[in-house]
């Protein structure tokens, strides 16, 4: 292997958000072997970065599920926009079933509801932490938007009046899931856009070449490297291309049976620092 390619939530990051020690002795024992690092990841950069800054991890960021990708020195080397016909479908079919969502664009993150989402996250937490005070529980909610800072708007019809602004991920929410599944159906069949997900309760809309997978593959080959020679690990739908695309795809303990069957290798859970296992695995094998 000669790099190695980590999703972010449920994968790199423990249950707080935090990449422990474990997992950064393990990519810090890797870079030392001559590998390269690099995160794939639906956050925005900013929100990307923070985490592997206070891990003391400088690399690559693939961002909003490939649509943008930076260098380890926040060199912008790909972008992919939606088209915004294609965004304007979305948004059509999203706000008819009464779905929160988010832009994210060139401008940063957009939305109408602070409000909204904020009860959609109490709902979601309330039903993890049964044990866990509404005090609690609304302080971890409102970390939301400091990790991912969002611009109010009071329609998204505004956002296709300003000039320049390019639309590189939506991201909508439903506690429904029978909502989730009518819009996917609805704009499955739309040109030019991936439908994915990074949880149960979302969908994320990218241009087509916007994935993981293939943002990977660019990065991989500026590299001059080949893509049999890369380990992707995740643990959600919107790592799917990548798992597949890579020549290691690993899945994490804590992903579903269905991606854990994409990939020829399973790891631990991202609680139980499976990123660290996942490449101290990989080492014994290409030593061996």
């Amino acid at each position: 292997m000669k790099l190695i390619a980590s999703d972010l939530d449920g994968t790199l990051l423990d249950e707080e958000g935090v990449v422990s020690e474990e997992n950064i002795a393990a990519i810090q024992k890797a870079v030392a072997h001559g590998i390269r690092f690099v995160v794939a990841t639906g956050r925005s950069y900013d929100a990307a970065n923070t985490p592997l800054k206070q891990a003391g991890i400088t690399c690559p960021i693939i961002s909003l599920n490939g649509a943008v990708a930076y260098t380890e020195d926040k060199q912008l080397i790909r972008t992919v926009p939606m088209d915004k016909s294609v965004a304007m479908q979305v948004l059509e079919v999203c706000r008819e079933a009464d779905m929160y969502l988010e832009f994210f664009t060139t401008n940063g993150i957009y939305s109408v509801s602070k409000k909204y989402f904020l009860e959609v996250l109490v709902d979601i937490m309330k039903s993890a932490n049964p044990n866990a005070s509404e005090t609690e529980i609304r302080e971890k909610a409102e970390l939301r938007f400091q990790a991912e800072p969002v611009q109010f708007i009071a329609d998204y019809d505004e956002l296709f009046a300003i000039e320049n602004l390019e639309i590189y991920k939506i991201l909508a929410f439903s506690l429904d899931k029978e909502k989730l599944a009518s819009a996917r159906a609805q704009l499955s069949g739309v040109a030019g856009m991936a439908i994915t997900s990074s949880g149960d309760i979302n969908l994320e809309f990218n241009h087509r070449d916007a994935q993981k997978g293939i943002a990977l593959k660019h990065l991989a080959e500026s590299m001059g490297i080949d893509m049999v020679d890369v380990m992707a690990m995740g643990d959600n739908w919107n790592d799917e291309s990548m798992l597949r695309s890579a020549g290691r795809g690993v899945a994490m303990g804590n992903a579903s049976d269905e991606i854990k069957a994409l990939c020829s290798y399973t790891t631990k859970a991202n609680y139980d620092h499976g990123v660290a296992f996942a490449i101290e695995e990989m080492l014994r094998t290409i030593n061996a």
